[in-house]
């Protein structure tokens, strides 16, 4: 399949400063998204992904996607908990598979009914892994997930290098929103030691030194959602989570050289 624009921005930026922050704007919770938009592109954030476990309108993505796109030049990619999730106007989609989920219909089924309404729109399928580890928070219960447990990596490890043999072009590890604890350092970088494609880490990463610490340990893109709706001071914590992003940058360069 050939990499879309969308992907191959990722992928640039990515190489370029050796890692990328994502902002999530889940439509259903997030009341001031406009804000938050203009907040994530003066801090340095490279894209926005548009999704939330328990949100279920097509029009609430669409009403998001055209807040985003009002406010910022940013790629918009589409991060899907269901059919209803595939909306007009973003630049992209994360067509995921929950490797982990007990329910083919999060493993297969969702993209089959997905995937015809997804070309009819026109939108840049990106092939991505999504995993769900720890307690799995909401999308571990919505996805019907057997979260991975932190205390056994061997297990994440193992499904990480099977979804990059299966094609997957992206990784996903997914700690779940609004929960206390981000992936552990360790198994990141197990998992980052044994493939080739870009990993991405989200859930649990509050402050800069969470994303320092994720990314030295082998992120290439953090995803931050959940704090952005709870805090007051939004540009400054995006700066920090961001600034920290660049730390750990720094830290994995240092060391691979």
């Amino acid at each position: 399949m050939q990499i879309g624009k969308t992907e191959k921005y990722l992928c640039e930026k990515i190489e370029e400063n050796g890692f990328i922050h994502i902002t999530l704007i889940d439509p259903e919770k997030m009341n001031r998204i406009e804000e938050v938009v203009r907040a994530a592109e003066a801090s340095g954030s490279s894209a926005f992904m548009v999704g939330g476990s328990t949100s279920h309108r097509t029009s609430d993505y669409e009403e998001a996607i055209v807040k985003i796109k009002s406010n910022s030049k940013l790629p918009v990619i589409i991060f899907p908990s269901n059919v209803a999730s595939i909306a007009r106007g973003a630049d992209a989609i994360w067509f995921m598979s929950l490797l982990n989920s007990s329910n083919p219909y999060y493993i297969i089924g969702a993209q089959v009914l997905g995937i015809k309404t997804i070309r009819e729109l026109g939108l840049e399928t990106i092939p991505m892994a999504y995993l769900i580890l720890g307690t799995g928070g909401a999308a571990g219960y919505i996805g019907d997930a057997r979260p991975l447990p932190f205390e056994i990596p061997e297990l994440t490890v193992g499904y990480a290098m099977a979804a990059e043999a299966l094609g997957f072009r992206f990784i996903y590890l997914e700690a779940g929103s609004g929960v206390a604890m981000h992936v552990p350092e360790k198994l990141i970088t197990m998992v980052k030691k044994c493939i080739n494609v870009p990993l991405v880490v989200g859930g649990g990463i509050r402050d800069g030194l969470a994303a320092e610490n994720v990314v030295s340990a082998g992120a290439d893109v953090i995803v931050t959602g959940d704090v952005l709706e709870e805090t007051s001071i939004l540009e400054e914590k995006l700066y920090e989570i961001i600034e920290g992003g660049r730390k750990g940058a720094l830290k994995k360069a240092t060391l691979k050289a």
